[in-house]
């Protein structure tokens, strides 16, 4: 899980490998694959870092 914070500045934990698309619409707009969108304060490159890390996370502590 990621975390993420909405435009109301709640932080939430998000599962990346739900990501549909993330758009900068200016605000960063994620449409996961049931069709929720989210509404966040990070940029979509921060979005995609922090996927990025994730992702290097879970290969790391398969090895």
């Amino acid at each position: 899980m990621i975390e993420l914070t909405k435009l109301n500045g709640v932080k939430i934990l998000v599962n990346p490998h739900l990501f549909e698309t993330v758009e900068e619409t200016p605000d960063t707009v994620i449409t996961l694959t049931t069709g929720k969108k989210i509404i966040v304060k990070e940029s979509r490159q921060d979005v995609k870092n922090l996927v990025i890390l994730y992702r290097k996370g879970i290969f790391a502590s398969e090895s």
